[in-house]
């Protein structure tokens, strides 16, 4: 949106993909530039859309709130030449936003929130929020007034796609995330690709696969190469933490010959267990004929943990690792992300780093920038060690992002590659228990206000001076979905862990829940 009469380039032309590329070119001397001087005039706009698969999308419960999970991107104001610009669907309660406001320490919260701008688009549809910005050219101008100088500014957003790619355009600011042109790199088939470039284990199978012969005849390569195999996964190119995976199972699956073998998977589909609770196989198998997927084995093992490895690559291209974690997972076959501890345990997480890092070098040498996370499933190798199994790359911000930086914000502390800890100013090691997914019935009906209430009278809330405690997110679900986030700071990893069953006990004993001990 150079000016206010000539017409944005038509999305995906060869004239929007040239203009995107000319204003990615300015990210790395805006980012020095800021890096420089915590007193540089700076705008970060904040486009916290899902923009995904809406169909996917509709098996997460209040999922059009979960663009309340970039509001630890307020904590950027207290910087005091920063503005923050924040897009929202449908307009966020005040008292969300004074919480977050209130966390700033050293800034008057009169002199942060002047710097915030909040625009909302009045749309509850569960299409994604940038698309909805974009159809709205009256709400485009009023967001470029707002940024004022757009030197000076640049996008950050949940994941970049062609939507993000025509709103940097029409606003004339660049994007600091993913070029779209690469999201399939961190699609199933595309992240398989990668780690066979790294070089790093991860699980037998096939990527790239249309149809349901496709699936069927990977299934029985599968178990002609391992005839002891029990189960495999059917994955999603497009799935979401977890939830566009289902489990197929081989019992009666012994034909004589390769062709018969993949005869019985092909019968067998229909009998998937998914992992979303709604889904079934006509719907699964439309959605896979659009996207495409994966087959791969199944990782088994007595014992398993779920860490991931979280890295970026800056905006001068230069791959960082910038956290580990141990992913805490559901669903009927523990393959839905429900929570993460930070960091990783201490016994594998430098090799789990390590790992990330070489996805990390082989993406920023195909031109990605921004935040991804490298996911795991690892098991006891019996020598005392571990084997991990590189399972999927999120070329996004994801569920372990948002805890991390609330934490960063919070103690302005610094991740320790040399350790894979965390060190807040004073030198004390932090460490966390988070969650997105704290959900209960009794919860529905509990206002923001309600919430913050219950945890002051109940001293769970975040205390800057000993940098511990709770900090509260998705506040936006919890009276419709009776859904709550949280991120419970402490010392160490038993003290994380309490304050979340100790303010979880709180809120069960304020509710009147009849579990409540």
């Amino acid at each position: 949106m150079t000016s206010t009469t000539q017409r944005p380039p038509a999305p995906g032309s060869a004239a929007e993909l040239a203009a995107f590329a000319t204003l990615q070119q300015r990210l790395p001397e805006l980012f020095q530039r800021v890096a420089n001087d915590d007193r540089a005039d700076h705008t970060v706009v904040v486009v916290p859309s899902l923009s995904m698969d809406p169909r996917e999308l509709a098996k997460v419960s209040g999922v059009h709130h979960y663009e309340e999970r970039l509001l630890f991107y307020l904590m950027l104001l207290r910087k005091p030449r920063t503005r923050v610009i924040f897009l929202t669907s449908q307009r966020i309660s005040p008292t969300v936003i004074d919480y977050y406001l209130h966390l700033l320490t050293g800034v008057p919260t009169s002199h942060a929130r002047r710097r915030l701008i909040m625009f909302e688009c009045g749309d509850a549809s569960n299409r994604p929020l940038t698309q909805k910005v974009l159809e709205r050219p009256r709400l485009l101008k009023r967001i470029l007034r707002a940024i004022g100088d757009t030197s000076r500014a640049h996008i950050v957003c949940f994941n970049s796609t062609r939507f993000e790619r025509s709103l940097a355009v029409q606003l004339g600011i660049p994007l600091y995330a993913n070029d779209p042109a690469l999201d399939d790199l961190g699609s199933k088939s595309g992240c398989r690709e990668v780690f066979r470039e790294a070089g790093i284990l991860f699980p037998r199978g096939f990527e790239r696969l249309r149809t349901p012969e496709d699936i069927a005849e990977g299934l029985a390569a599968l178990k002609t190469e391992t005839p002891d195999l029990r189960r495999a996964v059917v994955k999603l190119n497009e799935g979401f933490s977890g939830e566009g995976n289902a489990l197929f199972y081989f019992d009666g699956v012994d034909g004589a010959t390769a062709t018969e073998r993949a005869r019985q998977c092909l019968e067998r589909l229909p009998t998937l267990r998914f992992e979303a609770p709604q889904e079934h196989w006509e719907s699964f198998k439309t959605k896979y004929a659009q996207m495409g997927g994966v087959v791969e084995e199944f990782v088994e093992g007595k014992h398993k943990e779920s860490p991931s490895s979280q890295c970026r690559v800056n905006a001068r291209g230069a791959p960082q690792s910038i956290s580990t974690h141990d992913q805490i997972l559901g669903g009927p076959s523990g393959q839905v992300f429900m929570g993460c501890t930070f960091p990783a345990r201490s016994e594998y997480r430098m090799e789990v780093q390590e790992a990330g890092m070489r996805v990390a070098r082989v993406l920023a040498s195909k031109g990605v920038i921004g935040r991804f996370a490298t996911d795991f499933v690892s098991v006891p190798d019996g020598d005392g060690g571990w084997t991990h199994h590189a399972i999927e790359v999120n070329l996004r911000k994801g569920g372990t992002t948002h805890p991390f930086l609330t934490l960063r914000f919070l103690t302005d502390g610094h991740y320790e590659p040399a350790s894979g800890t965390f060190q807040s100013q004073t030198g004390q090691e932090k460490v966390y228990f988070a969650t997105d997914t704290l959900q209960d019935e009794v919860y529905r009906g509990l206002l923001p206000e309600d919430l913050i209430d219950i945890a002051v009278c109940n001293d769970v809330h975040f205390h800057s001076a000993p940098e511990r405690g709770v900090v509260f997110h998705l506040m936006g679900a919890l009276s419709e979905y009776g859904k709550l986030g949280m991120v419970c700071i402490g010392d160490n990893l038993q003290q994380a862990r309490f304050l979340y069953k100790q303010t979880k006990n709180i809120l069960d004993r304020e509710t009147g829940n009849p579990s409540a001990g």
